[in-house]
């Protein structure tokens, strides 16, 4: 094998590999050898059939098969031999004027990863702000739990369902007369005001009396999840068995103890704990926030530029997407189209901090288990459907770079987790108001994709701080590519897709305006949320 470097530039390289004509038909004479005993053919016993036979019949499979395996094989030798780190996968092609029997002839072309120096890890100086958990606020988040587990009673006969009573329901969804899939229940309980079915659903409910039967018309959110049902009219025909009010919850001893407790003093300490864990989340993410900020301002190598293109096609998908899902869309679109320049910079951001925290945790030892990426797996496997879990984990155990953008997150805070420790951390007591505010003012920054705690995620077109709230949830955190302290896969073989994951829900209820559950819990038509 022939290797002629084309292009020395920057992170950018280029490269014409050429593959004699000798070593594809060697593979070709070889995979003959090894397929020829196993072949039946009328005329010729087992074993017996002659190679150049095989050769007519199966000539241009084997073919494809040598030329793929020697371009593959010649990839690993280029990278080995020039030692190169690929950004991403190289690109490779094959002369027009190839043909059996010649040389192959490949251009490739590349962008490889920068040499990175391992930065000091001394002089790194860290707040953390810690918000204690007040008495109060247990008591709040008591009631508020309280309120959640709601019980209804039977009405006064004759009583008009108002917001807040339970209707106890049974209903048929129609289009242009005709039932549609999913779109029946019997006895489903509707809380009326509690906005959980499909816009209008519930207020065509209200003043409805037990016995009494209603026809709804409807209007499916543009967005619906069915897409035979998406901003299409339907109507519901409705039979109404029970109204019930709700009644009241005392807090106490016995509440707790139909909760599984032993008393409410242990329900206020699972709740403490939950809003510690809240809080300590808070905490995480700003620190994490500073951390970052002080790493990106003490590093400015340069990144390959098919990484940050990546990178920020990622950003501006989910940018515009969201947009798509706004009142306004034409309005949002325009409004981050004013600062896409913005956002590029910010994924080349991403890919620096990816980059160098990779070299961080390479140069410090920190890993990502076997047992560690197993759990991983087990974890996104849930995600499809059950016979396709299997094909899942085969996916990414033969494919570098899905397995290495499976662990990224987690070795991203394996590795800023071993920063903390090396940080010098100044501890200090603030309110959540102040430690919310910190967060937001860092730099100008607001929450970012690594916060572990809920939070407004509305776009610009109804929140005006959204923009910015966008161009910092981007800019918080690393590219994760990188971040896996993996080499990418270098085989320039089509990727084998991933498993088609599950419709949500199966078959979505057409009521229902909530996330859709796992395909495994299918409940009644009505209840698929």
């Amino acid at each position: 094998m022939q290797i002629v470097e084309t292009a020395n530039e920057g992170l950018k390289r280029g490269y014409t590999v050429t593959i004699p004509a000798g070593d594809i038909s060697a593979r070709i004479e070889g995979e003959v050898k090894r397929i020829a005993p196993q072949l039946r053919m009328p005329g010729f016993r087992p074993g017996k059939v002659p190679a150049n036979l095989v050769k007519k019949m199966h000539g241009p499979a084997l073919h494809q098969e040598a030329l793929n395996t020697s371009i593959r094989e010649a990839m690993d030798r280029l990278v080995a031999e020039k030692q190169l780190r690929p950004a991403m996968q190289p690109d490779v092609s094959l002369g027009d004027g190839y043909e059996e029997g010649r040389d192959a002839e490949l251009s490739v072309s590349l962008e490889i990863l920068p040499q990175i120096a391992a930065p000091p890890l001394d002089g790194l100086k860290l707040d953390k702000l810690v918000v204690p958990v007040t008495d109060e606020e247990v008591e709040a988040e008591v009631a508020r739990f309280a309120s959640s587990q709601k019980s209804f009673a039977d009405a006064e006969e004759g009583k008009a369902a108002g917001n807040g009573d339970q209707v106890l329901v049974d209903f048929v969804g129609k289009r242009d007369g005709i039932a549609f899939d999913g779109g029946k229940a019997e006895n489903q309980a509707i809380e009326l005001g509690a906005g959980r079915l499909i816009p209008g659903f519930e207020e065509q409910l209200l003043g409805v009396k037990a016995g009494e039967e209603r026809q709804i018309t409807v209007t499916f959110p543009e967005d619906y999840g069915a897409k035979e049902l998406a901003g299409k009219d339907a109507t519901f025909d409705i039979t109404v068995h029970a109204v019930k009010v709700p009644g009241t919850q005392e807090v106490n001893d016995d509440f707790a103890r139909n909760l599984g407790l032993e008393s409410l003093d242990q329900l206020k300490s699972l709740l403490r704990g939950q809003l510690e864990q809240q809080t300590a989340g808070l905490t995480r993410t700003q620190m994490k926030r500073a951390l970052l900020d002080q790493l990106a301002a003490g590093h400015d190598f340069e990144v390959p530029p098919s990484m940050v293109e990546a990178e920020f096609s990622q950003i501006w998908a989910q940018l515009t997407h969201e947009a798509s899902r706004e009142d306004d869309p034409e309005a949002a679109l325009k409004e981050i189209e004013a600062e896409k320049d913005d956002y590029r910079k910010i994924a080349e951001r991403r890919v620096r901090l990816g980059l160098l925290l990779s070299e961080i945790g390479q140069a410090n030892g920190v890993e990502v288990s076997q047992q560690e990426m197993q759990m991983l797996m087990a974890q996104a496997a849930q995600q499809y459907r059950p016979e396709d879990r299997q094909r899942f984990y085969e996916y990414v155990q033969q494919d570098p770079l899905a397995a290495a953008q499976l662990r990224a997150p987690l070795y991203e805070d394996k590795v800023v987790d071993f920063l903390f420790d090396k940080a010098e951390v100044a501890e200090r007591e603030v309110t959540r108001d102040e430690l919310q505010a910190a967060i937001e003012a860092e730099d100008g920054h607001v929450h970012g994709p690594d916060c572990d705690h809920d939070h407004d995620h509305k776009p610009a077109a109804r929140k005006k701080a959204a923009p910015k709230k966008a161009k910092a949830e981007a800019e918080a955190a690393p590219a994760e590519e990188k971040a896996a302290g993996e080499k990418p896969a270098r085989k320039p073989a089509a990727k084998k897709a991933a498993p088609k994951k599950a419709e949500a829900g199966g078959e979505e209820a057409p009521v229902r305006k909530a996330p859709a559950r796992k395909p495994a819990a299918k409940k009644a038509a009505a209840d698929k949320a």
